[in-house]
């Protein structure tokens, strides 16, 4: 048995894993991942630890990069509102929007016309409506297409995430008044960039997808370790029984208690293992 036998620990990607902030900004190429990363992935697999992805992308925009990541555990994608299993190439377990959703996402970008909203299913199609420069930056860094259509009433059911995209200081109005909205308890809402604010259903997060995955695997939350940078990862961090922050992270994950390693552009993934390391 190797030292993390019943072991998991589960990392974010964009930004943690490698810096896709860069290219989403400057339209440059989507970097590696590290060989630091993956010598201490595979190190920590090889040891007998459950390693696993938890993104916020869904399974169409995750994908093609799902190779060049060693995992040998499933996957959470679209912010934890599902878990997916690459190696029998099947959903394990998800969590879909209601499907008043379209209504009511509708009714968002009524108000609030220079918003455009991403619309994920389960399957590899994605829509948008009205999409723009934030839509084309993130296209950019999923590699994954994305179907114009004209409102969200033109996109079929079921959803499973929904994402609206802009400026961060106009989707700060949008999100409060998503959150007034009776409707709101239905979802979860949080932003996993600032230009991207995301909706998934209630109880759709990466902390309680982190757990049924724990408890898929047999593994106690207090031998689960996760790794992330953004307000999308708080839940996972808080559910962990040690939650990890590169450097480069949001505020909000700087001021949660979260231990802070080297950033993203320094294998992250390296300083977490040898830190893991020490105490196995």
């Amino acid at each position: 048995m190797g030292k993390f036998e019943d072991v998991l620990l589960a990392s974010d990607f964009d930004n943690t894993i490698l810096n896709t902030e860069r290219p989403r900004r400057t339209g440059g190429p989507i970097p590696p991942v590290s060989q630091g990363n993956l010598t201490a992935i595979r190190y920590f697999m090889a040891e007998g630890g459950r390693f696993a992805v938890a993104t916020g992308r869904a399974l169409p925009a995750f994908r093609m990069f799902a190779d060049k990541v060693p995992m040998n555990a499933p996957a959470i994608v679209c912010n934890g509102a599902a878990l997916y299993d690459f190696e029998a190439e099947t959903y394990l377990d998800s969590i879909l929007l209601p499907e008043e959703v379209r209504a009511q996402g509708q009714a968002v970008l009524d108000r609030f016309p220079t918003a455009a909203a991403e619309a994920y299913h389960l399957d590899n199609v994605i829509h948008a409506v009205r999409p723009n420069e934030f839509t084309r930056q993130h296209q950019h860094v999923t590699h994954a297409g994305v179907e114009a259509v004209d409102d969200l009433w033109a996109v079929p059911l079921p959803l499973v995430k929904l994402m609206f995209e802009d400026e961060h200081t106009r989707l700060l109005p949008l999100r409060d008044w998503i959150f007034a909205q009776s409707w709101s308890e239905r979802y979860e809402v949080f932003f996993s960039n600032p230009t991207l604010l995301e909706v998934t259903g209630k109880g759709a997060g990466k902390g309680a997808m982190v757990r049924r995955l724990a408890a898929r695997l047999g593994i106690s939350m207090a031998h689960t370790y996760c790794v992330g940078d953004e307000a999308n990862d708080l839940s996972m961090l808080q559910a962990a029984a040690e939650g990890f922050a590169p450097g480069n992270c949001a505020e909000a994950v700087r001021q949660s208690g979260a231990t802070l390693v080297v950033d993203c552009d320094h294998d992250t993934l390296a300083d977490v293992v040898s830190i893991l390391d020490s105490r196995y």
